[in-house]
């Protein structure tokens, strides 16, 4: 059995050192999960089906293995989910959509999505969004994800989830076994 890690995909035109990544990173690091904080500039700036080949390839997917995706990142782990081969043991959609959210030209997105096979990769799936979401990646996106996939939806008025922590994040990503 392999060591539980953390793969944590930042938002769009973000970096590992953005927002709340660097503090969760060292809280999960200090609870004994590696954390990885990948930069990928490509997130919803290269068209999805030419990007996740390669972020796929870049990276090891297996059933010790949390994904957290930050706004793009998010959209991005629809992506993912749906063409593992794996059952990740859990995933969380900070601040996610599976639609364009606002009048930006979203790339990060699918034009669909196979809603059961994502569902059947992941056992604890989550969503945080906000009521106050500046990027419109907001409660109504969530809510729209969590009728297709179900898991659990968490409703806030925390804008983007941009701060430097995120104190709810530490609290739903159990301790490695």
């Amino acid at each position: 059995m392999s060591a539980r890690r953390v793969i944590l995909f930042h938002g769009t035109g973000a970096t590992p050192e953005a927002c709340w990544y660097p503090w969760i990173s060292e809280r999960l690091r200090a609870r004994g999960y590696l954390v990885e904080v990948p930069h990928h500039p490509g997130i919803n700036v290269e068209p999805i089906a030419e990007f996740l080949p390669g972020l796929l390839a870049a990276h090891a997917f297996d059933d010790e293995t949390i994904l957290i995706g930050h706004s793009g990142g998010a959209a991005l782990l629809l992506a993912v989910l749906e063409h593992l081969d794996v059952v990740v043991p859990q995933a969380i959609l900070v601040a996610g959509y599976a639609t364009p959210p606002n009048d930006e030209d979203e790339p990060v997105l699918q034009e669909t999505y196979d809603w059961h096979r994502i569902r059947s990769h992941v056992q604890d799936l989550w969503f945080l969004n906000s009521v106050t979401d500046m990027f419109g990646c907001d409660a109504d996106h969530g809510r729209a994800m969590f009728d297709r996939l179900g898991g659990t939806l968490v409703i806030r008025d925390d804008d983007h989830f941009v701060d430097d922590t995120l104190p709810l994040l530490d609290r739903i990503i159990p301790d490695p076994a």
